[in-house]
């Protein structure tokens, strides 16, 4: 994969949406692509989390620790990031990721992120942005399981 197709597949990315073409290079070349095989742990629940993954191929399972053990509560695929909160914020990972099948990942180090917004701050605006949709979004989500739940 080129670097070319690295900065494509970031473009594709909701959190990057709106960052520019040139920041985009330097992002995917900060990055470290790294391959992971089937059953592969890219993460597990609990752990300090230090870098955010990109998936450009592949999916992966996303599972949480139940009182019945390990339980799959997603899956996430191409052009997904996930971990993101471990650039951001300093919290243990709240879920396992491990690779559904084979997969092709840009991971991002909290560190280089950092550095990366305090350099173009236009950048931070843009992740706050698609932050503060989700949490809007998740926010209407749980209302609205709430809403399901009581029956109302």
């Amino acid at each position: 994969m080129t670097l070319e197709t690295e900065v494509e597949a970031l473009r594709k990315v909701p959190l990057f949406h709106g960052i520019d073409e040139t920041k985009l290079r330097l992002l995917a070349f900060i990055s470290e692509r790294t391959e992971y095989t089937s059953g592969e742990r890219l993460c597990s629940q609990g752990e300090e989390g230090d870098c955010a993954f990109i998936i450009l191929a592949g999916s992966a399972d996303v599972l949480v620790d139940t009182p019945e053990g390990e339980k799959q509560v997603a899956q996430v695929s191409e052009n997904s990031i996930v971990g993101e909160i471990a650039i951001l914020c300093d919290v243990p990972r709240t879920a396992t990721l491990v690779a559904a099948n084979d997969m092709d990942v840009l991971t991002v180090s909290k560190d280089d992120f950092l550095k990366l917004l305090k350099e173009f701050p236009d950048i931070s605006l843009e992740v706050m942005r698609t932050l503060a949709l989700r949490l809007e979004r998740t926010t209407r989500d749980l209302a609205d399981a709430r809403r399901g739940a009581s029956g109302d």
